[in-house]
């Protein structure tokens, strides 16, 4: 069994462990050796599937130039608009 604590960044609506649990609708989670998070970001907006709940630095993720039409105040709720305007790319 592995546990793990949350990197909190204290920007958002997760300012403390409890916060982020609270949150946290899913059941499962990813984890990776490495510091590859930024690049799954990126694979992800690639194929229009949002992220949200991830610790990784605004700078070092890269999002296609048409997500900015959808906001650029708050990436991850522009993830969501720009995945479904677009649709899933396969299906």
């Amino acid at each position: 069994m592995s546990w793990f604590v949350p990197k909190l960044t204290g920007h958002g609506a997760f300012t403390d462990v409890y916060s982020v649990m609270a949150n946290w609708g899913a059941n499962h989670g990813v984890t990776v050796y490495g510091h590859v998070g930024a690049e799954l970001i990126t694979l992800s907006s690639m194929l229009r599937i949002p992220v949200n709940m991830h610790n990784v630095e605004p700078e070092r993720i890269f999002r296609p130039h048409a997500w900015a039409a959808f906001g650029t105040e708050d990436a991850q709720s522009a993830d969501y608009r720009a995945c479904r305007a677009y649709g899933p790319i396969y299906g």
